[in-house]
């Protein structure tokens, strides 16, 4: 681990997440020991200096203190990996949006790695007082099971025959052009994609730091926030081809993880990188 001033090093591995144990650190560290269980999203758009490219599905990788936060003890650390990227970008689309509880929403791609986590956030974090979101058909069942109170099957029902309007339009797909006739006149529209499909969605950047991961350890430990890990991994370094593949069907549901090792690894082993998912966003 390297402290906040440690020049960061470019890196061609994809990979941006990642959960693992200290191995070392720099001098000037403090936050952490070695073998304390960490977990973070390495990409820091933000930094002043070059930023590393990805890099984490590795079975090492060198990363700022101010970047990752201690493991919830309660998650395994493929559960924890596939949170980072995913949690701080859903938290930050309800920022953009100034959302205040009691006020309802539409998220567009509720079974996706950033909709699941919108769809808890929205539910058991910032109180809206109606959760409504879409997926395809097999998986209406599991988004309501997240916390949504209405999911709409996107392949039967379109936009405009939603009669009902809502106070915040989370679009985590990039379809605001078409999802935002749903939004109250006036409301915010957040696209998370860049460029944002309709030119009055709000672009909702991202802004990575360990911080945001510690703020919100109470509701993964307990429980009432989740890691949804797509059914088929977590895979394996020796099938990463296999994970990206799977990623590309566009069907994965959530985050698909590549792990150096089973879950059961014992925290003993020095190799600290166990848990890393893998390129864009999945299926809505």
């Amino acid at each position: 681990m390297a402290s906040t001033s440690h020049l960061s090093i470019w890196l061609t591995f994809p990979g941006c997440d990642m959960a693992g144990i200290v191995a070392d650190i720099a001098p000037g560290v403090s936050k952490f020991k070695v073998g304390d269980e960490v977990y973070g999203n390495i990409q820091d758009f933000n930094a002043p200096e070059k930023w590393k490219q990805l890099g984490t599905l590795a079975e090492y990788v060198a990363v700022e203190e101010n970047l990752v936060a201690l493991k919830p003890d309660n998650l395994s650390f493929e559960e924890a990996g596939s949170l980072p990227l995913a949690l701080q970008t859903a938290l930050e689309g309800f920022e953009t949006a100034n959302f205040e509880a009691g006020q309802s929403m539409f998220i567009v791609g509720g079974a996706g790695g950033v909709g699941t986590l919108v769809v808890q956030l929205a539910k058991h974090y910032f109180g809206a007082s109606r959760v409504v979101a879409t997926c395809s058909s097999s998986k209406v069942e599991f988004v309501k099971s997240l916390g949504a109170d209405v999911v709409i099957d996107y392949t039967t029902t379109k936009y405009e025959e939603i009669a009902e309007k809502f106070d915040f339009v989370y679009d985590t797909i990039g379809d605001s052009k078409n999802s935002s006739v749903v939004a109250k006149e006036e409301a915010p529209v957040v696209d998370i994609t860049w460029p944002p499909t309709n030119p009055k969605a709000k672009f909702s950047s991202l802004t990575v730091r360990g911080g945001i991961l510690e703020r919100l350890k109470p509701h993964l430990e307990s429980g009432k926030i989740k890691a949804v890990i797509d059914p088929t991994g977590p895979y394996h370094f020796n099938d990463v081809m296999e994970a990206f593949r799977h990623l590309e069907t566009g069907r994965a549901r959530g985050k698909v993880v590549v792990s150096s090792f089973p879950s059961s690894t014992s925290v003993c082993d020095p190799s600290p990188n166990f848990g890393a998912p893998v390129g864009r966003d999945a299926d809505p």
